[in-house]
């Protein structure tokens, strides 16, 4: 089982949470090649928790030990009612094997249950093979690669995109 605490400037400072972001920063510093490109102004977890809040939440395991962190971000929609959102997963070595795949179950059935979304979409590099699979597993489908998109350390990215629908996720249970 897992836990989503979910995280805005506002809530950072009890002392339970200040463990959780000094793990969430080490996460973050060690896969940010998968994480960011170089326009991102996002220089540390605090920084990508404003600018994510408050879409942003530290996953745990039932007893409360870290595993990593998830986002939502580039919401499509309106003020009534968000369409669809772009997920970002960033779990920590500890966490890899089975949890990811439960934990992304919990997690999108409460962007689609709680969140209204009707489509969550992830942006991947092509080289980031653990997330791909990831995604795969969980019913996410690929729809396009985007040539060219980005820069990563100055150098042109392509960007691979994929996505599940609610429609197909509840008819995949």
């Amino acid at each position: 089982m897992c836990k989503f605490f979910q995280l805005s400037r506002q809530n950072l400072y009890p002392v339970k949470i200040l463990h959780y972001l000094d793990r969430a920063q080490n996460t973050l510093m060690k896969y940010k090649k998968y994480l960011v490109d170089d326009f991102s102004q996002a220089k540390n977890v605090i920084d990508l928790i404003g600018e994510t809040q408050p879409y942003f939440w530290i996953v745990t395991d039932y007893e409360g030990n870290y595993m990593g962190f998830v986002f939502l971000d580039n919401f499509i929609g309106s003020a009534e009612k968000s369409y669809s959102a772009e997920l970002t997963t960033c779990f920590d070595k500890c966490a890899w094997g089975v949890f990811p795949k439960y934990s992304a179950k919990i997690f999108l059935k409460k962007c689609f249950d709680e969140l209204g979304l009707e489509k969550i979409k992830v942006q991947i590099y092509p080289d980031n093979l653990r997330t791909k699979t990831l995604m795969k597993s969980t019913g996410f489908r690929y729809e396009s690669l985007l040539k060219n998109d980005t820069l990563r350390f100055g150098v042109p990215q392509d960007i691979e995109v994929y996505a599940l629908y609610k429609s197909y996720y509840y008819s995949e249970k």
